[in-house]
């Protein structure tokens, strides 16, 4: 796969407005695919946000493989990061972010309260690369109640803030993706999920290294839904899965394109299990 290349100018407008918010903020949301606990950093953003306390949050906890998504939760933390597994969608554990937070933030607190200052609610931004499930953890944070606020200090009123309650404040940031991906495997398992649009990369080239990647880690899965067992090539397994789903068209070919929706859609609603695309050997990959 080539060096994928591209920065629409959204993005680069969204990267110089954090960089000109996080002075602002006491603790960032750093919000990562559980499935893709490596892939799903931002590296741009990473560096932008690093000096600041950070809670890394993996959403979409229950489609990720969990032994593997904790040992990735335990590496995080042996960075020093405080960690928290979160479905957004479902809202599992999102009331705990609001408690971490000012976990993290407990020494700065009692500093200001030390000092004699009153209490103010926490600041905090949410960043993650696009379809990660922002949008929906802050519907979830927020409830229905959220309101809209300006004038806070140091912000202009088109900077809007979204108030969660009286002690934590929210600032949204649009997801970004970064201009290139180095490593071929982010940039699938960016396609696989979704992260980016369907067509950027060639589909079958997405569905070979999907397909591929399942037959090394997960066989009984591939058996289980479509029964694929042995070694077989890339074209042999659609043609299984083809058949199996009546994927013909005349003179009984198999409908390649409907295999190719099939597989990413049972991967993308967890219709094969669990899965986690990232592994801890690849860290190296992105250093």
């Amino acid at each position: 796969m080539k060096q994928i290349q591209w920065f629409p100018g959204h993005m680069f407008k969204s990267i110089r407005e954090i960089k000109e918010k996080i002075s602002l903020m006491d603790i960032v949301m750093v919000l990562l695919d559980a499935r893709l606990p490596l892939s799903s950093v931002n590296p741009e953003l990473f560096k932008i946000v690093s000096h600041k306390p950070m809670m890394i949050l993996f959403n979409k906890m229950d489609l990720a493989d969990e032994p593997i998504l904790n040992q990735w939760v335990k590496y995080y933390q042996d960075q020093g990061h405080a960690t928290l597994k979160i479905d957004s969608q479902t809202g599992k554990n999102v009331g705990k972010i609001r408690e971490l937070a000012q976990s993290v933030l407990h020494e700065k607190i009692e500093k200001r309260r030390s000092k004699g200052l009153k209490d103010r609610p926490i600041r905090t931004m949410i960043i993650g690369i696009p379809n990660v499930g922002k949008s929906t953890l802050i519907n979830q944070l927020s409830k229905s109640s959220a309101t809209k606020t300006g004038n806070i200090p140091g912000v202009t009123k088109a900077q809007q803030w979204i108030k969660l309650s009286d002690d934590f404040e929210l600032l949204d940031t649009p997801g970004i993706l970064w201009p290139k991906f180095e490593d071929e495997k982010v940039g699938y398992h960016l396609a696989i999920t979704g992260a980016i649009k369907d067509k950027i990369l060639p589909e079958d080239d997405v569905v070979h290294y999907a397909l591929t990647f399942l037959k090394k880690y997960y066989p009984q899965r591939l058996l289980e839904r479509y029964g694929i067992e042995g070694d077989l090539e890339f074209v042999e397994m659609l043609d299984t899965i083809g058949r199996l789903r009546g994927c013909l068209i005349k003179n009984a070919e198999i409908d390649y394109n409907r295999v190719y929706t099939i597989v990413l859609t049972d991967i993308r609603n967890k219709n094969l299990g669990g899965l986690s695309f990232d592994r801890l050997e690849d860290v190296s990959i992105r250093k």
